[in-house]
């Protein structure tokens, strides 16, 4: 099936021409109109037993407007003429009054007119696939690792999300859209003879991937291996607080890498144009092209159009073309994310593709694209970095995290915790959490793993915005030799 016939019987043109139409008559420089189609199916086991399925589809428009300056947006769910002119009409009413009391002018960096189609790399649509072939996938889940004899309570989740969009502008784009994204987990949980509640989660990345993803990830087989793991986890020792060298696993450190240089380059945030959920950045234009982000072997790339990544798009939601760019050139700051308003706030002659809404309800804003660290150009191994630590932690996967208004100091934890001495894993460790300054931090990374060792993490639910918006996005990273990190013992914590 083309994108476009996603949207069969609906009369997109037909739509498309009374909002657009209507909107140029109302006094409008710039118009868009953008039709949406969001199918969301979640499941969720605990321990033997089916706990909730969601399966929910809704369709709807929006209507995008600038007015001398101001911008003005309504939605609606109803796809009739009538509905489209009326939501026109009130944008443009909307953005006349807020021209009136606002001192700001919007502007939008040029972009030439796109048209097309465009679709997420998947090979089986999850939505195909049978209910009750997933619902016995995660049971079996859930079976083999309450087997297993050490947890006592596991539970595993699917989730699944289709989106498919129309977006036609005043200046001549036209383009359909169809992604398609995935994630799954499980969750075991034990009681230590301590009464010590023990909890590990598989670390199973979100993909902009089908129903494939599930088969090659292989829950079953890490279901099998979870009960040693977790074993060994209840038995582990409490780490002693100090200074240790970090070897960091991908599965961890793409939460560093969003939390740190993710919200930290978004260029909204930079100028003060946005602070809601994540603050705004200490990565002030003044320092671009100056600052020492990290150390050499530190480059780290925006993406929009990166295989499988969940911010991976044909155009974005200001009808931009996808692109990649530098954000972090050898540890030195060299590059924002920006939509078409914030570059031509700051004087950019182009964005680069940064605009997202997460529903037909809700007006595009910055978004953050696939920000990713880059393996080096050798194929240097795990076992190569943690050769070359003389008393350090390697931490798989990851878990609580907090970061100050700035995302300049920061801590995080993990799932698991081994000790390496002399070259060597020892013994796992637990109670352990990392805690640094994103500055000193990333210029303390000496080494990064070479692409075998790399791997593409990411979330969901990435929240901006007010009204609040969720957006997925994807951080690929190698392993990495992190030198002289204080390391915190969060059981004595006060």
């Amino acid at each position: 099936m083309s994108v476009a016939e996603e949207f069969s019987g609906i009369p997109i043109e037909d739509l498309m021409d009374a909002a657009l139409d209507t909107a140029a008559r109302s006094g409008a420089s710039y118009a868009d109109f953008r039709l949406e189609s969001h199918r969301r199916q979640a499941l969720e086991a605990k321990e033997r037993d089916l706990e909730r399925v969601t399966d929910s589809q809704t369709t709807g428009f929006a209507v995008r407007v600038l007015v001398e300056g101001a911008w003005g947006f309504s939605a609606s769910d109803e796809l009739s003429e009538r509905a489209a002119k009326r939501a026109a009409d009130r944008a443009c009413k909307m953005a006349a009054s807020l021209a009136r009391i606002s001192g700001y002018k919007v502007q939008l960096a040029p972009e030439d007119p796109h048209s097309g189609e465009w679709e997420s790399e998947y090979e089986v649509d999850p939505f195909n696939v049978p209910l009750d072939r997933k619902v016995a996938y995660l049971l079996e889940v859930n079976d083999i690792v309450l087997k297993g004899g050490v947890a006592k309570f596991c539970s595993a989740y699917m989730e699944q999300v289709k989106e498919v969009k129309f977006l036609a502008t005043s200046e001549g784009t036209r383009t359909f859209q169809r992604r398609v994204r995935i994630q799954a987990n499980f969750t075991a949980t034990t009681v230590s003879p301590e009464g010590e509640l023990v909890e590990l989660r598989s670390n199973a990345m979100p993909s902009g991937r089908g129903y494939e993803f599930i088969d090659e990830y292989d829950f079953i087989q890490a279901a099998q291996e979870h009960s040693a793991k977790l074993e060994e986890k209840m038995a582990a020792t409490t780490v002693e607080a100090g200074r240790y060298d970090l070897v960091i696993d991908p599965t961890n450190l793409w939460l560093t890498i969003h939390e740190s240089i993710g919200h930290a380059t978004e260029l909204d945030r930079a100028l003060g144009f946005e602070a809601n959920y994540a603050g705004t950045s200490f990565a002030t234009p003044d320092l671009l092209g100056a600052l020492e982000y990290g150390s050499e072997v530190v480059n780290v790339v925006g993406d929009r159009t990166q295989r499988h990544g969940l911010a991976t798009v044909g155009w974005d939601d200001d009808g931009v073309e996808s692109q990649s760019w530098d954000v972090i050139k050898e540890g030195k700051f060299t590059g924002y994310q920006y939509n078409r308003e914030i570059a031509a706030a700051f004087g950019y002659p182009r964005s680069n593709g940064c605009a997202y809404a997460d529903s037909w309800e809700h007006m595009p804003i910055q978004r953050m694209a696939n920000i990713s660290l880059q393996p080096a150009s050798e194929d240097i191994s795990l076992e190569d970095l943690i050769s070359d630590v003389h008393r350090g932690i390697y931490i798989v996967g990851d878990n609580s995290w907090s970061i100050d208004m700035k995302r300049l100091n920061f801590q995080f934890t993990g799932q698991l915790f081994y000790l390496i001495e002399n070259g060597k894993i020892r013994s796992m460790l637990k109670d352990v959490a990392y805690q640094g300054n994103t500055l000193e931090f990333w210029n303390s990374c000496a080494a990064v793993g070479g692409p075998s060792t790399y791997v593409l993490g990411g979330a969901f639910n990435c929240g901006k915005g007010q009204p609040g918006q969720v957006a997925p996005v994807s951080h690929g990273a190698p392993v990495a030799l992190f030198r002289n990190i204080n390391v915190l013992n969060t059981s004595k914590s006060p």
